[in-house]
Order: structure tokens, then C-alpha cells, then sequence
């Protein structure tokens, strides 16, 4: 008996990839916002830049690209984006609050886990009533 390796679909690997970018860009979007700094695109893209590197990081340490739904690889990148992208942030702001780390890093744990969890539930809803027919 041999064994088989599923390899994930270009477009999903693709989809899961823009909806971590998406989710990094809605976290510095929200953060501008609530801070009163103005929702402008260089403004935004500042504040993602650093947890983009490291979700991006993320993704290459952990070859989230193996499963990009699976909770676990997910794992990678939100501890990516958040230990990486709080380092980077800190580096060049030369401060890192304590409550930006914990808001950062639940925030951005809600974002990269969540489409993924929504995912799983999707999937599994689909399988069960598909099977139940």
C-alpha cells in the first residue's frame, strides 16, 4: 500500500493567500481608524507592512501551502504575523506597548484563524449534509 500526499488546489493555495493579505490590511485599517490616524492607503499599508513580512514569513516557515485552511499551518502564519510583525513594528517605532501587543495579537489571531475556522465549518456543514441525503 502506498501512501499519497493531497496536494491543495493552485487557486485555493491562491485564495488563502489574498485572504491573509486581506486580513492583515483589515487589521491596520481598523487600527488606524480607531485611533483617529485617517484610513488612507500609504497609511494603511505602513501599519501592515511589518505583519505582512510576517505572515509572509509565516507562510514559508510553516509551508502553509501544504493545507492553507488547516488551523494548525493557520498557527504559523498568526504567529508569524504577530511575534515577526511586533518585532519589525518595534524596531521601528522604537516602542512596543504592552496593550498594542496583546490587541495586535488577538486581533490578528481572530482575523488569520477565523476565515479558517468559518472555512472548516463550511466544509464540514457541506460533508455532513451531503452525506445525510
Amino acid at each position: 500500500m502506498t501512501t499519497r500526499t493531497v496536494r491543495p488546489v493552485a487557486s485555493l493555495v491562491v485564495l488563502a493567500v489574498v485572504l491573509d493579505l486581506v486580513a492583515v490590511l483589515v487589521f491596520a485599517a481598523i487600527g488606524r481608524g480607531s485611533h483617529a490616524e485617517g484610513v488612507t492607503v500609504p497609511g494603511v499599508l505602513e501599519v501592515a507592512a511589518p505583519f505582512l513580512l510576517g505572515a509572509l514569513a509565516g507562510w514559508l516557515l510553516g509551508r502553509v501551502w501544504r493545507a492553507p485552511t488547516r488551523l494548525g499551518l493557520g498557527a504559523a502564519v498568526w504567529g508569524g504575523a504577530a511575534v515577526i510583525g511586533l518585532a519589525l513594528r518595534a524596531a521601528v517605532t522604537h516602542r512596543l506597548p504592552v496593550s498594542f501587543v496583546l490587541v495586535a495579537s488577538v486581533s490578528l489571531a481572530v482575523l488569520l484563524l477565523g476565515w479558517r475556522l468559518a472555512a472548516l465549518l463550511v466544509t464540514h456543514l457541506t460533508h455532513r449534509s451531503g452525506s445525510s441525503a
